[in-house]
């Protein structure tokens, strides 16, 4: 079945979100320390030659007139070879990643604590996150959720996972309500021990408070009398001259040393009045303490009241009061504020469980609680941090709270400190490796190169060799390029060479030399941007504009990287070509709502607005139209910068915003269309509407059981096209027995029976022909495809083709095929699919024409390997499948290569393969059958 939400692999594409953080320039950023850009020219300036020259739609006549072009780059000029830099990653990036992989998966087999697991699922993560694929990195955060016992470890990966959805953005959400996911329900995450029937699904925490019956109160601090009779009072405990009249045995039930004072040798058991005056607890208190020695209840009781009981229990070691006193406080907690009171209470109390409770309203509060001063007081102390640790919250905590203040901002100073903490909340040489690193990539981007310098030497001699590009880097920057540079050829010299080696030595070459090692990085490594880019710009600067955008566009077409469409921009801004530089920022304003250009000194919406007047204007209708040339074109880039013109016409269509993540998602970028998706659903017009919007985003997280259940909502409420195509969709991700299928076949027909337009209503079509193609029905499956066909949705050329292909027509697939390609902008994959139906040589034209489209794609590298296995080239077929897992650790390519390790008895390696396979997907059946023959 096609489809729609593409949901191919992130391809490391790092995007920021809403507020400051360290964006990627196709320049650094040059120092602005002083108040002034680099070239001295002020904004106001500027503006000054921009409106001039955007006064007019005619050219400048005059020679001492600015030209459009001028007005925009006179205060930077054109980007420059000496200026360009790749960033240094801030994870982990093992040079033996397969090995590493392997070996934290036997350990994760051979684990029998679930706490261990859990902790071994974050060392996962950590590995994994350089591969940026985010249902990846979601599948451990899950594992080490499920497997969690402690309260801690569940209240921050409850709120992490909680986090990732970014629920934050959603309008309506409360930070401490429950979204229907067990594994990050607030409520859930308190109750300690491991449960394993609390894998997954829906929960059932209840939310009523009208259920809570039978609490009393306190009114004025007084207590509401119970009906139940009191005991009989025997002993009175005096506070000044009040005196509070108990029952002896209930008081000496509280605890070991009330009942050795009033029952042992002491003097107190004789007395019928005992002065408790010097004790530390008020007279109200002390009421609060008969009467919870009755009833123990203590929901009679205001806050301030519990908190003195809890103070009191500690003092004379009354258990199971302390322990009532902090959970009913821990229930209690639900804002920032009452969080940071009641925090100090349950950390000087060792009131745990309220500690948790504390934390977790903070953590669910992220990002923004991050921009609260006294939050991030209290976090970043190492003091608190000390109280912390005694609490029983380390590594995860700091882990989690990094990661955030990371993806907000690389450069400010709050990153640094909690960074600070998390080193010190290390225990294993992987967590100090990972800490060193990332300290030293924030501390390098704040340009404060003696500190990282020091931490990414620390990081080295811990093992990380990618932590050696750091030290050369910060060398560099304080003028030892030379010195860079022989580290870097020192590092090539001793280990297995990687892609990133060459890239970071070319730095700090010159001449050939340079050229050459950037040649070589791509060969190693053809998804590294900086070669593309160093490429691109010294191709302009010797005048080649054309020639630069070529090399830029080879980029494009494999990751839509923010910097990389900058950079394109630049150089249409220079040929003039104002539409197309238009298109570029419209789509990098799509990736990142907040870009600055020129070096950060230019907000991309102000472009726009200079731009717009250099092209033609377009009514609403009118981009709907191009949408539709450029949807039928696969023309996805330029479906977005439409679809952004169309935003700005009416900024709050949820219609549009949804078709936008549509096409983001089929562009691997999954962070920038989650947020269309949430903008999506806070401007639904109705709540059937939003129901939808809630269950794809709840599907693309994760979520297909809750999915299904916010579209049958919404079908209940409304019948809609939209709520049928998400049912269907979601039910047909599984293998489908017959009934199924006629199931998913009725839900797509009653989709197509309901009002919507013709670019969804072709996509359903398509996935309908999908289906009939699958239960056998050919001539059923034709006629959808030629109807979708029909309304130009031009990828139903590939479902025709299959059917060709089943109907042993395969010059007419081939020729169905070759008709996409010629309509299709992004025609990669089409390419991978004619393949299927030609000769070897013309498939190995055309999978190496898919390589050169988008060497992400793993199907060529296992395909000419496979051809390599049948001609009994053994040795050259693991290389060629090799080369790929070097930049592209793929699931399949690394069990495609186990396979082969195997035919040929290398069986060590061939179970190295497996674990490391398993290590990203440990349910995947083919990896785990041969694993098992491999083991016996």
């Amino acid at each position: 079945m096609q489809k729609i939400y593409c949901h191919l692999d992130m391809r490391g594409l790092k995007l920021l979100d809403r507020f400051t953080s360290t964006q990627v320039h196709a320049l650094n950023p040059t120092d602005t320390s002083n108040g002034k850009t680099h070239v001295g020219v002020s904004r106001a300036k500027l503006n000054s030659h921009l409106i001039k020259s955007f006064g007019s739609n005619s050219k400048p006549k005059s020679f001492n007139s600015l030209s459009v072009t001028e007005a925009l780059l006179l205060p930077y000029g054109l980007p420059a070879t000496d200026l360009l830099e790749p960033s240094i990653e801030p994870h982990l990036k093992p040079t033996e990643f397969v090995e590493i992989l392997a070996d934290l998966y036997h350990r994760l087999e051979n684990c029998s604590s679930q706490s261990d697991k859990s902790l071994l699922c974050i060392e996962q993560y950590s590995l994994l996150r350089s591969l940026g694929d985010p249902k990846l990195l979601r599948r451990c955060l899950r594992a080490a959720r499920q497997n969690a016992v402690d309260v801690n470890s569940k209240v921050v990966l409850s709120a992490w996972l909680r986090f990732e959805r970014r629920e934050d953005e959603l309008v309506g959400m409360s930070a401490m309500a429950c979204s229907g996911q067990v594994l990050e329900c607030p409520q859930v995450a308190l109750v300690n021990g491991f449960d394993p029937n609390l894998v997954s699904g829906h929960c059932q925490c209840d939310h009523d408070p009208s259920k809570a019956v039978n609490m009393l109160i306190f009114e004025g601090n007084e207590c509401v009398s119970l009906e139940e009779e009191e005991e009989e009072s025997d002993v009175s405990f005096c506070i000044g001259n009040v005196e509070i009249n108990c029952a002896r045995c209930k008081i000496a039930s509280l605890s070991s040393p009330f009942e050795a004072m009033l029952y042992g040798c002491f003097k107190e058991s004789k007395k019928g009045k005992i002065d408790f005056s010097e004790n530390g607890i008020s007279v109200k208190g002390m009421r609060a303490v008969e009467m919870y020695s009755r009833t123990r209840r203590l929901d009679l009781f205001s806050p301030e009241i519990v908190v003195e009981l809890l103070s009191f229990a500690n003092r004379f070691c009354c258990e199971e009061m302390k322990s009532a006193c902090d959970a009913y406080l821990a229930s209690l907690v639900d804002n920032i504020d009452d969080a940071l009171v009641l925090i100090e209470y349950g950390l000087e109390e060792m009131a745990y469980l309220l500690v948790a409770a504390c934390l977790q309203v903070l953590l669910r509060g992220l990002p923004s609680s991050l921009y609260n001063p006294k939050v991030m007081k209290f976090l970043c102390s190492s003091k608190v941090r000390e109280r912390l640790a005694m609490a029983g919250h380390g590594f995860l905590l700091y882990y989690f709270l990094s990661h955030v203040a990371m993806e907000e901002s690389m450069v400010s100073k709050t990153t640094v400190m909690i960074l600070e903490r998390l080193e010190e909340c290390t225990t294993e040489r992987w967590q100090k490796t990972l800490v060193l690193h990332q300290l030293g990539c924030v501390l390098l981007e704040r340009r404060e190169f003696k500190d990282a310098q020091f931490r990414f030497l620390a990081a080295a001699k811990a093992g990380h060799v990618y932590s050696v590009a750091g030290v050369a880097r910060t060398k560099y920057k304080q003028g030892q390029q030379y010195s860079a540079y022989t580290l870097m050829s020192s590092i090539i010299s001793e280990y297995k060479p990687a892609g990133w080696m060459y890239q970071e030595r070319a730095l700090y070459n010159i001449g050939k030399e340079k050229i050459l090692d950037l040649s070589t990085a791509t060969e190693l490594d053809t998804t590294l941007l900086f070669p593309y880019k160093y490429r691109a710009v010294a191709k302009a600067e010797e005048k080649q504009i054309r020639a630069a955008i070529l090399e830029i566009d080879r980029t494009v077409r494999f990751k839509l990287s923010p910097d990389c469409i900058e950079l394109r921009a630049w150089f249409f801004i220079a040929l003039e070509d104002y539409e197309s530089a238009l298109r570029d920022i419209r789509v990098l304003l799509t990736l990142e709502p907040n870009y600055m250009m020129f070096h950060g000194k230019v907000s991309g919406d102000y472009l726009v607005e200079l731009l717009s007047h250099r092209v033609k204007q377009l009514s609403q209708a009118d981009c709907w139209m191009h949408l539709y040339d450029q949807w039928s074109s696969v023309d996805d880039i330029g479906s977005l910068a439409i679809i952004h013109q169309m935003l700005g016409h009416n900024p709050g269509k949820s219609l549009i915003q949804f078709r936008q993540s549509l096409l983001l998602l089929r562009l691997n970028c999954q962070k920038a269309a989650m947020r269309s998706l949430r903008l999506a659903r806070n401007n639904s017009g109705s709540e059937h509407e939003r129901l939808v919007y809630e269950g794809w985003i709840l599907y693309d997280t994760g979520n297909r059981e809750e999915a299904l259940s916010k579209a049958e909502k919404s079908i209940h409420i409304q019948r809609s096209f939209e709520a049928f195509f998400l049912k269907a969709y979601a039910l047909a991700d599984t293998s489908l027995d017959s009934e199924s299928s006629s199931y998913v076949i009725q839900l797509l027909e009653e989709a197509l029976k309901c009002p919507s337009d013709g670019l969804r209503k072709g996509q359903a079509l398509n996935n309908l022909g999908s289906i009939y193609v699958d239960c056998g029905k050919l001539d059923k499956a034709v006629d959808c495809y030629m109807s979708a066909l029909d309304i130009k949705h031009t990828r139903a050329h590939q479902g025709l083709a299959r059917v060709y292909h089943l109907k042993n027509q395969r010059k007419a697939a081939y020729d169905e095929m070759t008709k996409l390609i010629e309509k299709a902008q992004n025609n990669a994959s089409a390419y991978e699919k004619r393949s299927e139906y030609c000769d070897p040589e013309m498939a190995k034209t055309d999978l190496n024409m898919a390589t050169q489209l988008d060497p992400l794609r793993t199907y060529p590298y296992r395909y000419r390997a496979a051809v390599l296995m049948d001609e009994q080239k053994e040795s050259e077929a693991v290389e060629e499948l090799t080369r790929a897992i070097a930049f592209k650790p793929d699931l399949q390519i690394l069990h495609l290569r186990a396979a082969f390790h195997e035919s040929i008895g290398e069986v060590s390696s061939a179970l190295q393969d497996c674990q490391a396979a398993l290590c990203m997907d440990p349910n995947h059946t083919d990896t785990l059958d041969l694993y098992n023959r491999a083991r016996d």
